[in-house]
């Protein structure tokens, strides 16, 4: 039989347990955010927070043991330091939601970290020898809270990095919302339409829609053209130069666009495609074929030939092998191709910049650049015009994964 000092010596109060991951976890948030501290330049808050994190540290290495209470009540102390240490550090501070949000990251852990070190099951486990059967209870509960606790912290980590991924989209819209065409200011003070109503009043945007709007779809349409056909021959046939070619389709990826960009403007000057939406298309298509071809050609690799073999002895020519049994398992990544075509169409700034002159062929993102210049900045109306502007990609992303979905549905073999 296994000694009665081993099995009590298995057991730790899941609180315990989950303490020892979380504190590192929290020390290490709040030294990263101690950078907005000293870009303040405020030594005080930074004293503040340096002194929060050494609390946390030691929290962490001294929590509570099994029948050593002293250690426990230092680590109440300690609690009480953290949560002292981040409200005086909120008062300080001016109010704001970021700022709220930074000093949570010091007051929470040592919230939690109060509430689970003043519960029973720690107080009993770190003040006395437990029995037997109180140490098999306890085993049994922590089976049940470990798992909520791993839930729960999954969950605080997410929502850390969604906060993180909101503050931008906030702003710009707090800044899109607000009177005048001023950055500063208080998140939500005040709410205004002013600028969408220009943009959606005004001539130019609709223009610059349009303009983008054909040439990334035109880039779409002609890069699958082009791109499917030539990723599906990499894929089955073996022929002269394929093996270069595919290795010149990686060494032009690994050059910036901007090397070729003079070359591109001799190109398209003497074919006369200057000002027009076939040389941007065209430009467009070239640039992102390489990357193309090879997604296409990775997704094709995986399709089993023998589908294919199948389908020729029922008769099918090659070609309606390709047009009935390989391209309708291959639907997810054309999606994706589509997708990554339309967006560096819809997204590039630099060729589109060089190409037109004209402000009646400006795609949206040279409209929205010439919306800041040197004599003016409208601020108010450039967030309004790019919210505008990220909308049709939102609903794009929102369209393709439900058919990204559907084509692997679709596409799957049963057997």
């Amino acid at each position: 039989m296994i000694n009665e000092t081993v099995i009590r010596a298995w057991y730790t109060p899941a609180e315990i347990l989950a303490l020892r991951n979380w504190l590192i976890a929290a020390t290490i948030v709040n030294v990263m955010l101690l950078t907005f501290d000293y870009l303040r330049g405020d030594d005080q808050l930074l004293i503040l927070g340096l002194l929060g994190c050494v609390a946390l540290a030691l929290l962490r290495a001294y929590l509570p043991e099994p029948n050593n209470p002293s250690k426990r009540n230092l680590s109440l102390l300690l609690c009480a330091v953290i949560i002292s240490l981040g409200i005086y550090r909120l008062i300080l501070m001016p109010y704001s939601i970021f700022n709220i949000w930074i000093n949570l990251w010091l007051i929470a852990p040592g919230l939690i970290a109060l509430f689970w070190l003043s519960n029973r099951a720690v107080s009993v486990w770190s003040s006395r020898e437990l029995s037997i059967s109180a140490v098999e209870y306890g085993l049994e509960r922590n089976a049940k809270l470990q798992t909520r606790h791993r839930t729960l912290g999954s969950h605080i980590t997410l929502l850390h990095f969604v906060v993180i991924t909101l503050i931008p989209i906030i702003w710009i819209l707090d800044i899109a919302l607000s009177p005048g065409n001023a950055l500063g200011g208080e998140i939500g003070d005040s709410f205004s339409s002013e600028h969408f109503k220009k943009i959606l009043e005004g001539e130019s945007f609709w223009i610059w829609l349009r303009n983008s709007l054909i040439v990334s779809i035109g880039t779409s349409l002609l890069g699958l053209v082009i791109a499917i056909p030539a990723g599906y021959a990499f894929s089955r046939y073996k022929f002269t130069g394929r093996d270069p070619s595919m290795f010149a389709f990686l060494l032009v990826q690994m050059f910036p666009g901007i090397i070729i960009l003079v070359p591109y403007f001799l190109v398209m000057k003497t074919l006369g495609l200057l000002n027009s939406h076939l040389g941007l298309i065209l430009a467009y298509c070239v640039t992102a074929l390489p990357l193309c071809v090879w997604m296409l050609k990775g997704f094709f690799d995986t399709v089993p030939r023998e589908l294919e073999e199948a389908a020729t002895l029922d008769g099918c020519n090659q070609f309606q092998v390709f047009t009935k049994v390989v391209l309708p398992l291959s639907l997810p990544a054309v999606a994706v191709t589509a997708l990554f075509s339309f967006l560096a169409a819809w997204n590039e700034f630099l060729l589109a910049l060089t190409f037109n002159t004209q402000n009646d062929m400006y795609t949206l993102p040279v409209g929205l650049a010439s919306m800041i210049s040197s004599t003016g900045q409208a601020w108010g109306d450039f967030a309004a015009a790019s919210i505008l502007v990220s909308l049709p990609v939102a609903l794009l992303f929102l369209f393709f994964q439900k058919f990204l979905i559907e084509g692997l549905s679709a596409g799957g073999v049963k057997g």
